[in-house]
């Protein structure tokens, strides 16, 4: 298809702009294949922003640094994925949908094969920012093909199906993750996109090709884009090496806070008043666009940081191997492969403000539940809350995601799609760098109180102490296990005061939902599907 130039670089206008072409939706063979297809590209996406976290111990080993300085593996890649997720729309205008979906998958594909033939920690995180790069509009672009492949009517089965690939990749991740890293090379969790990405991009292009978007010669919002990379970048940057640095005792933690509030501030100031801005914020004058763009980025955020903590802590505090730990997060998929259609026609006949509040209920139940952990659960105790919250994964993404587009014209449900991801990933990366650096801190809180007592004089010392000397185990030595103990207690305690925290906060959200006022209409996903046709 040809690229069609426009006079000063002006953008066309929102009626020249057919979504996906103006074609009809896709049928019997094809439709299947393309299903597959675009799923199994979004499933390798999402597979790699979790497959890494229980990976991390292991990783942070081979390459010579601490378990915390891993965790930009996970960072990395989500900081940059969530900076280009803005620009799909500029992209896809100007690449076209096909190509720039095929494209970007056969980028992953090769920057997964530079991940896995990383030869230190610095390349390997350099790496992992150019797949998040090239990963940014492959979630987006997904979403609007799996909608223009089914007919209006089916849309919300479309967004349930969507949302299985987007649900199952972190839940795939640790139990795959764990059980590589302690069979084979850690390097492998990258290569197995290889043939994964090769497969997905020709089936895509086999079956899409000749349904691609008209293209554009648009401008690009150059100092819109140079503002979000600087303020995204100087926030994480910040957020991860706070804990680090000390926080504010440190001059570059203060530099960093200063250059991220200015350049927000610029950001958002020229984004408002720019022709083309990169991002489109005049989306959050809507209503129901914001309410539930910041409840699902929030409560994502705070999802993902349970994610990332859970396998931190079953490995370093309690002794798991990383395919046990991968195995304790599995259940997690049961439900929410079960419930996912279920949800999808649900949302044709009931208020999805009303699916979101059972998510989110349910998110807190199991927060709760994991609150009461201590240092002699078992393997059982960890997976029951695990595989109910599979349900709450089910309820959570398609109602929310109905209701950020409900209401918005067709021609601004791409604009609106990618934002509400831009958010979704922001926060799920800000999710992973303020959980480590909380429960590292409260754990030493925690440590410092036990240890008040645990000194000569005090009863319970003088007693554990005394039956270790019984043992033949001298004071040094004895000293040193007590330490263990006390450092095991410190971080289980930590991780329980998030859990409290996480609880409450899903219950704050529930108030958010209700702000929202999303059409009838649109409750099977009216609203989305009108953006694809």
């Amino acid at each position: 298809m040809s690229t069609t130039t426009l006079d000063d670089g002006a953008a066309p206008p929102a009626t020249a702009q057919p979504p996906e072409g103006g074609h009809p939706p896709l049928e019997g063979a094809a439709r299947v294949l393309g299903t597959i297809a675009v799923s199994a590209a979004v499933f390798m996406n999402v597979l790699d922003s979790s497959i890494a976290n229980v990976s991390i111990p292991t990783i942070a080993g081979d390459l010579g640094v601490s378990t915390t300085q891993g965790t930009w593996v996970i960072t990395s890649f989500a900081v940059a994925n969530a900076i280009t997720v803005p620009l799909t729309g500029w992209l896809t205008q100007r690449f076209g949908q096909v190509r720039l979906f095929v494209l970007a998958t056969l980028l992953f594909v090769l920057t997964s094969w530079l991940c896995g033939f990383a030869w230190s920690f610095e390349s390997l995180v350099f790496f992992r920012v150019l797949q998040g790069a090239v990963a940014g509009p492959m979630i987006p672009l997904s979403q609007s093909l799996m909608l223009a492949s089914y007919p209006r009517a089916k849309a919300g089965m479309a967004l349930a199906l969507w949302s299985m690939t987007i649900l199952v990749g972190p839940i795939a991740g640790p139990l795959l993750g764990g059980w590589i890293s302690d069979n084979y090379a850690w390097s492998w969790i990258f290569y197995i996109n290889v043939p994964i990405g090769l497969l997905a991009a020709w089936a895509s292009w086999q079956v899409y090709k000749s349904r691609d978007s008209r293209r554009y010669n648009l401008p690009i919002d150059r100092m819109g884009l140079f503002l979000l990379v600087v303020w995204v970048g100087a926030l994480q940057i910040m957020l991860d090496k706070g804990k680090d640095l000390d926080w504010f005792a440190s001059p570059l933690i203060c530099i960093l806070a200063i250059i991220s509030v200015i350049t927000f501030v610029y950001f958002v100031i020229w984004e408002l008043t720019a022709a083309h801005p990169v991002v489109d914020l005049t989306l959050f004058a809507q209503r129901n666009f914001t309410s539930g763009t910041i409840a699902l980025s929030i409560a994502y955020g705070v999802f993902f940081g349970t994610v990332v903590l859970l396998p931190l802590w079953l490995q370093n505090t309690m002794g798991y191997t990383a395919t046990w730990a991968g195995v304790a997060a599995a259940p997690v998929g049961i439900l929410a492969i079960i419930l996912s259609p279920v949800v999808g026609k649900m949302l044709a006949r009931h208020d999805p403000r009303i699916i979101a509040t059972v998510a989110f209920l349910i998110f807190s139940l199991i927060s709760y539940m994991r609150a009461q952990y201590n240092t002699n659960v078992d393997l059982f105790g960890v997976m029951l809350p695990t595989f109910i919250q599979g349900a709450a994964m089910a309820t959570f993404f398609i109602p929310l995601t109905t209701i950020s587009l409900s209401g918005l014209r067709p021609d601004r449900i791409p604009a609106a799609a990618g934002l509400t991801n831009f958010f979704r990933l922001v926060c799920g990366a800000f999710g992973t760098s303020i959980t480590t650096t909380v429960w590292d801190d409260r754990a030493i809180l925690h440590h410092a109180r036990l240890t008040e007592v645990a000194r000569p004089g005090e009863p319970a010392f003088d007693h554990i102490m005394g039956g270790l000397q019984n043992l033949g185990i001298d004071q040094l030595h004895g000293a040193a296990m007590l330490d263990r103990v006390i450092n095991q207690q410190a971080y289980t305690m930590s991780a329980t005061d998030f859990f409290y925290a996480s609880a409450f906060i899903f219950l704050i959200l529930i108030g958010l939902i209700w702000l929202a006022r999303p059409k009838t209409a649109d409750h099977g996903g009216g609203g989305a599907a009108a953006g694809a046709h």
